[in-house]
């Protein structure tokens, strides 16, 4: 039988810039709605820590790399990120105000709370998809996680990050040699030779097992030097 535990209870609902958003608590977790459509929740994060890893990995030994991370979420990729002292400065881009504030001042902050205060971190209130158009910025790996993969977009919009276009501007925002890591739900063979199209290299898609269902994956190229 059901119990009122095991129904998700809404903690915050808004009307964003592009549509609703929801943080609801389902038992012990957290979970961040976007129209409707689940977005992630606080029950695993291995793929997310991984998404960081992997682009520090394919990293040569250069000091301080600075990392922009596309997507705030629950923050597994942020909080990770600054437990690693090799990393220098750490700049998240997220748009919508709502998943900022909870980790702010909402629940979410007991997972980044420590992560905001590092001196590192800089949180960015912006779209990506035009940030990676317009940023005079430069990175040295960007970790993107904002849709749950290239061919499953939250907003249409979104696309234009996975196209040409969108991947030229990450490699202009990246450094020589610089990383990009996509995370993704599924693996997409068109988007592997779309970087390499845009002349990635050492492109490669990399499975992380999840706890129930099939595999997350991170696809990674490094920017040529």
């Amino acid at each position: 039988m059901s119990t009122s535990y095991d129904i998700p209870v809404v903690l915050d609902r808004r009307e964003g810039p592009w549509g609703e958003v929801v943080l609801r608590r389902h038992g012990t977790l957290l979970q961040i709605i976007a129209n409707g459509c689940f977005l992630m929740d606080t029950s695993d994060g291995r793929s997310e820590r991984r998404l960081v890893d992997a682009a520090l990995e394919a990293l040569d030994d250069r000091p301080a790399p600075r990392v922009l991370i596309g997507g705030l979420g629950v923050g597994f990729s942020l909080a990770h990120a600054a437990a690693n002292s090799r990393w220098g400065r750490i700049t998240v881009v997220e748009r919508e105000p709502a998943v900022i504030d909870w980790h702010h001042t909402g629940p979410l902050s007991e997972l980044t709370g420590e992560a905001l205060t590092d001196p590192r971190t800089e949180i960015l209130e912006a779209d990506l998809v035009e940030y990676v158009h317009e940023t005079s910025d430069t990175y040295d790996a960007l970790c993107l996680d904002i849709d749950n993969g290239p061919d499953w977009t939250v907003t249409e919009d979104n696309g234009g990050l996975y196209d040409l276009r969108g991947l030229a501007s990450c490699a202009r925002v990246l450094t020589p040699g610089g990383v990009l890591a996509v995370w993704s739900a599924q693996p997409s063979l068109e988007f592997e030779q779309t970087l390499r199209n845009v002349g990635f290299r050492q492109v490669r898609t990399e499975e992380i097992p999840v706890a129930r269902g099939v595999p997350d994956v991170v696809h990674i190229g490094v920017r040529a030097g």
